[in-house]
């Protein structure tokens, strides 16, 4: 299945054992993790992979149905799947179709590991996927929602939850207007209540705040970093994967003192 989108990827920095077996690997710079794909629950309630709330950016919907705003949750993943998905990014691409998370998942799995953002839909749902490919234990999910991970994981203990941050919603609910965003002793006791096991933060962090989380066993991974130099500085502060738009340049570039680096 052939994608119209730049997709991000996470380099894994070591084999952390938090990490579901399948995704482990002994290559100092590791291989790519998978795929993070944005998850969104449409109107029939079958998951389909689009980043945007909407379908006008990305696909043909406002010229086949004269609507504007259209909502994924407000066509069914049938209707969605009529669309012309590609066109939009390069003619080359005309054609090709919003794809469901099984279909995602089926190729993703195929020798990699998918890394699902989920950005709207039911933690059930997300979970009765998995049972019935088997993947409960190889793949990770991830969101800004917390709460939405501390329900996942009282409904599914053994999925491996990655906390994105700073997140929209705790895990009790509240909006977290009053926390500082950088990372901090603060956020990792509200993430823990998630029962997450991986700390995913963008660039506002410090080598204190890494040391506490691997304190905590927690992993952290930095998003989204195409910079080798910063790559480096991350490496040095104990940041134990990399989520990138280019795996094969920030692999070819830490690989030869990354080992090092992680002692």
């Amino acid at each position: 299945m052939k994608s119209a989108s730049v997709n991000e990827r996470l380099l894994r920095l070591g084999a952390p054992a938090s990490l579901p077996a399948s995704s482990r690997s002994e290559e100092p710079a590791g291989r790519d993790a998978g795929a993070p794909r944005a998850a969104r629950r449409p109107l029939d309630g079958v998951p389909v992979v689009i980043h945007d709330a909407e379908l006008d950016r990305t696909t043909d919907a406002r010229k086949s149905w004269k609507e504007r705003h259209v909502k994924v949750r407000s066509k069914s993943a049938a209707q969605i799947q009529s669309l012309d998905a590609g066109s939009w990014f390069d003619a080359k691409y005309a054609g090709e179709r919003v794809p469901t998370l099984a279909e995602v998942l089926d190729t993703i799995q195929n020798g990699s590991l998918a890394l699902i953002e989920r950005k709207a839909g039911d933690p059930v749902t997300c979970i009765n996927l998995l049972r019935e490919k088997s993947l409960i234990n190889n793949v990770i999910v991830q969101s800004f929602d917390w709460r939405f991970l501390h329900a996942l994981h009282e409904h599914e203990p053994e999925l491996v939850l990655g906390a994105l941050g700073p997140p929209t919603v705790l895990a009790d609910g509240k909006k977290p207007s009053w926390i500082p965003k950088k990372l901090s002793a603060l956020w990792l006791n509200e993430l823990q209540k998630t029962g997450a096991g991986i700390v995913v933060w963008d660039r506002r962090l410090s080598k204190n705040a890494v040391s506490l989380a691997r304190d905590r066993g927690l992993q952290v991974w930095v998003y989204t970093i195409n910079d080798l130099k910063l790559a480096k500085r991350l490496v040095r502060m104990g940041a134990t994967g990399l989520i990138t738009n280019d795996p094969q340049a920030m692999r070819n570039g830490l690989a030869p003192w990354v080992s090092e680096a992680l002692r």
